[in-house]
């Protein structure tokens, strides 16, 4: 293989301008899509089958598996990112896990059979501690850092391999122990980083967040796609026709607070900021898919699809919604705004949840969506002279 295929890995430079996301990471991003897809799907069935709480705990533990595989790639890109024939087919390594993670949703939230979920998580943990592996062999400086994470990575999947082979998934403390892996993988890189911070670059970050924001909100113009599709295709309904407006406003309006200016960036190199915010964003991916789902829901109940009142599908909208912004409020509003700007994500939240409970309207879910979007833009500092 000739040398051009095969470089050198050293660390990136933190600073190093006009970087971007790659090709590759793009490609990865469009496999990741697919995995959010089947995750959202699957939840918007349970709500729609009636087993909306059985469903949103076994949504949120599969979208956990797909967003972690994909942020502990993206930063670890951020570091190290070489672009050489290994990383590729390691990427491409992980890619082929995420789908197979993708192709077992549906049975782990039909019959709690988590075996091809774990599998294709593991294959994607260990595409990356290979990976790291390879760090510690080109950055002697930051060698501890990557072993740790090496180490840290191949002893949950120890974990996950066990939990599957071994444990009864029926049984009562079966969920306490999915939730001690949770643990496991959320203290590796909190773990691993205190021995040498690895010298990610924030506006690469900022922007990979970007992105997924893009994809988990592309779930709800889906649906909004899906209830124009069932206008169409079956005996005409208006109320298909506000449920698609409805989502593209409600898409609009969370696009906007999200990019609203620059303060959505990564704020400061400090550790605990660092994964505020890189684990702050969960939340706020997870809500965005699940309000696609609540769409999807709302057009199974007014097509005649699901036995349900409509406002179950108010309900599975707005929360997921008020899950948003509360989202966006942590990782961002809380630390940079101030004043009443500070809190009108929480207001609207409690807002936007509290909407169901009153009256079945989701054009005042969408109403309030936008009225969040002016209110915090109107609340704005005055800019100072000079």
């Amino acid at each position: 293989m000739s040398t051009y295929m095969i470089r050198p890995m050293p660390p990136r430079d933190p600073h190093e301008p006009h970087r971007a996301a790659t090709p590759l990471e793009l490609l990865f991003d469009l496999v990741t899509v697919i995995a959010v897809a089947a995750a959202a799907g699957a939840l918007h069935h349970a709500i729609a089958e009636g087993y909306a709480t059985q469903g949103a705990i076994r949504y949120l533990m599969t979208f956990f598996a797909v967003w972690w595989a994909w942020m502990n790639f993206s930063w670890f890109a951020s570091a190290y990112d070489n672009d050489d024939a290994i990383h590729r087919v390691l990427t491409m390594v992980i890619m082929g896990g995420a789908l197979v993670l993708a192709g077992g949703i549906d049975r782990f939230f039909g019959e709690l059979a988590i075996g091809w979920v774990v599998a294709g998580y593991v294959i994607m943990r260990l595409g990356m501690v290979a990976m790291w592996l390879r760090a510690a062999w080109h950055d002697p400086a930051r060698q501890a850092t990557a072993l740790r994470y090496a180490g840290g990575i191949a002893a949950a999947q120890l974990f996950w391999i066990c939990l599957t082979l071994f444990t009864d998934h029926r049984a009562a403390t079966f969920p306490v122990l999915i939730l001690l892996g949770f643990v496991i993988e959320l203290a590796v890189p909190a773990f691993a980083e205190r021995a040498n911070a690895t010298p990610w670059h924030h506006h690469h970050i900022a922007e990979r967040y970007g992105l997924l924001t893009i994809i988990v909100l592309g779930e709800v113009l889906t649906s909004a796609a899906m209830a124009i599709q069932t206008a169409a295709d079956e005996p005409f309904d208006v109320r298909l026709i506000h449920i698609a407006l409805s989502a593209l406003v409600i898409t609009f309006a969370m696009w906007w607070l999200y990019f609203a200016d620059e303060e959505n960036r990564l704020l400061g190199g400090q550790l605990h900021h660092a994964l505020q915010w890189g684990y702050g964003h969960s939340v706020v991916f997870a809500a965005g898919a699940a309000v696609g789902a609540g769409f999807g829901v709302l057009v199974d109940i007014v097509s005649g699809h699901a036995n349900l009142p409509v406002q179950v599908g108010d309900f599975a909208v707005a929360w997921p919604l008020a899950a948003y912004l509360l989202g966006l409020w942590f990782v961002r509003d809380r630390m940079v705004c101030s004043g009443s700007m500070r809190w009108v994500l929480p207001a609207f939240a409690c807002l936007i949840a509290l909407v169901p409970l009153v009256i079945p309207a989701l054009e005042v879910i969408a109403a309030l969506a936008v009225a969040s979007l002016v209110a915090r833009y109107l609340l704005r500092p005055a800019p100072q002279a000079g």
